[in-house]
């Protein structure tokens, strides 16, 4: 039993991480084809049909590119910097339920590595520990330029964090106080989804992912124009490959979070009629195979939306910037905390 259980734990690590992988490589593509289509080019289409060998080809020229390494640097903590955004990175894709609980011979499996009941808390502090690869590889290149954008990122990620931690208490009271992500998605099974209750706070959380993942408009961090390359500057060859790959698994799982906290995750409207339509028992594989797509097709439309965004909206000044994270997402969460905790008492869902 025991060594079944692991080969299925091994099983499921396994899909994620190659989940991870393999959609942050073609979420680089894909990003260069969107860019393509809203400034009418053609993108990307020379490697392989329609470009799709073009993530092939990218990862191939970082692993061959000369490896540089400044003889100033802390070459130990040069390493560490790339490593450590990375693995905290994909660390975020552990306690996600990708879809509901398949039964296979009489046993039942979950489709997610583990469900930890303080699921949320453990997003927030992985989250948090991101920025120390970040500020540790910004350090280490003795670069005025790398330094100056490692501040940038860590004071920009600790600001947004408060707004968006607020944000998502509100949500939780919402959700009776849970803090599962297994569990905060299953009660939008028969209900409604909690962007019905929570509207204001799912902005804030997706103006605060924004600035999390460091995208544009946000991404000050790396502000070519001002610190040349930012963080990154003196990064090359794999290394580099590892903080903007980083970004992107960042973009997947921020999106699968807001597809789950908001959106109802692997729940849609009318799926126990379909499933009722087609016959289907609880625990069946087709179950969780729709679910899954369901739940795809919504961080799909999130990435879509993270693109959109990067390509219409100019960069804000930093001064902008911290002003829209203290002066206004800040009272807002606040002020969506008090909404919240007024109608779930009305409701009967606090008791004072």
């Amino acid at each position: 039993m025991m060594i079944s259980f692991i080969i299925y734990k091994a099983i499921i690590c396994l899909v994620v991480f190659l989940l991870s992988l393999g959609v942050a490589a073609y979420a680089t593509l894909w990003e260069r084809k969107f860019a393509a289509f809203l400034q009418d080019r053609v993108g990307p289409d020379k490697a392989g049909p329609w470009g799709l060998l073009q993530p092939l080809a990218d990862g191939g020229k970082m692993f061959f590119k000369e490896e540089i390494i400044p003889n100033v640097s802390n070459r130990f903590l040069f390493i560490l910097g790339p490593s450590l955004f990375m693995l905290t990175a994909l660390m975020t894709g552990t306690v996600i339920p990708w879809a509901k609980d398949v039964n296979i011979g009489g046993q039942t499996y979950s489709l997610q590595i583990t469900d930890i009941n303080i699921g949320v808390l453990y997003l927030l502090g992985v989250v948090s520990i991101g920025v120390y690869g970040i500020m540790i590889g910004g350090w280490a290149s003795n670069n005025k330029y790398a330094l100056l954008g490692a501040i940038r990122a860590s004071s920009q990620m600790i600001s947004y964090e408060i707004a968006m931690g607020i944000s998502i208490i509100a949500l939780i009271i919402t959700a009776g106080g849970t803090l599962s992500i297994r569990e905060i998605i299953a009660q939008q099974d028969a209900g409604l989804a909690n962007v019905v209750y929570q509207p204001l706070g799912f902005l804030i959380f997706f103006v605060c992912a924004l600035a999390e993942t460091n995208r544009a408009p946000f991404d000050l961090p790396e502000c070519e124009s001002e610190l040349v390359g930012g963080y990154h500057t003196e990064y090359s060859s794999m290394k580099l490959g590892l903080f903007l790959f980083a970004e992107y698994i960042n973009m997947f799982i921020s999106s699968a979070i807001m597809a789950g906290f908001y959106f109802g995750g692997y729940n849609f409207p009318f799926a126990q009629e379909l499933y009722d339509a087609m016959g289907l028992q609880e625990g069946s594989w087709i179950i969780s195979l729709i679910g899954f797509g369901a739940y795809f097709t919504k961080i799909f439309i999130f990435i879509c939306v993270f693109m959109w965004v990067r390509w219409t909206l100019p960069r804000f000044r930093y001064d902008q910037l911290m002003n829209l994270g203290w002066k206004t997402l800040l009272p807002l969460s606040l002020l969506n905390l008090a909404i919240t905790v007024v109608v779930e008492y009305l409701r009967g869902n606090i008791h004072i």
